[in-house]
């Protein structure tokens, strides 16, 4: 197990595994925990994309604060298998009568670019860094808005260095918060 844990809501307190290797990089708890505050409370009955998700940790904090879906996508299959295991451990796992959570491997930017099966609150962007990959998947989500509800948000966690002024036709960039060695940047689909 690793320093990762739920913060808040059905599962607070419980430790999540973390996936084996440096294929990932996990956000703080000081960070999830800022981020979760500042969605505060429309986090509830929401839905939630988790990309390039690597432990589950922020999809699974939303289910936790009680998300009404949260569909979680990474390539690897280590990364998998750690998400479907931290679902467990957290006891958040879909029920016959509820669909809470959807977990798919697979490549985010080819995911992004097929027939939306439905629209999403909040997308959360946090892949490796220093490959320009966030620019590339906020790029290809702004050619493909049907992910995105109305009032959506999309979240990109990267570091502050990488950070670069996009120019987006469907997303307008409306705030920063810096934690460390963490930058995240929040785009709110344009009106």
């Amino acid at each position: 197990m690793g320093g990762l844990r739920i913060i808040s809501g059905k599962a607070r307190g419980r430790k999540l595994k973390s996936v084996p290797g440096d294929s990932t990089r996990p956000i703080t708890d000081r960070t999830k925990e800022s981020l979760f505050n500042i969605i505060g409370g429309d986090i509830i009955d929401s839905s939630f994309l988790d990309l390039f998700a690597g432990t589950g940790s922020v999809g699974i904090e939303a289910l936790s604060r009680s998300a009404a879906f949260v569909r979680f996508i990474d390539k690897y299959q280590k990364a998998i298998e750690t998400i479907r295991f931290n679902i467990a451990l957290c006891k958040l796992q879909n029920t016959p009568r509820k669909i809470s959570s959807e977990v798919i491997r697979g490549d985010a930017f080819k995911y992004l670019t097929q027939r939306p099966d439905r629209s999403f609150d909040y997308i959360y962007i946090a892949p490796p860094q220093y490959k320009e990959m966030w620019e590339r998947a906020l790029i290809t989500l702004d050619k493909f808005p049907d992910w995105m509800d109305e009032d959506a948000w999309v979240i990109a966690q990267i570091h502050p260095i990488e950070y670069t002024m996009l120019d987006l036709q469907n997303l307008d960039e409306f705030m920063q918060r810096k934690y460390g060695s963490t930058l995240l940047v929040f785009y709110e689909v344009k009106r």
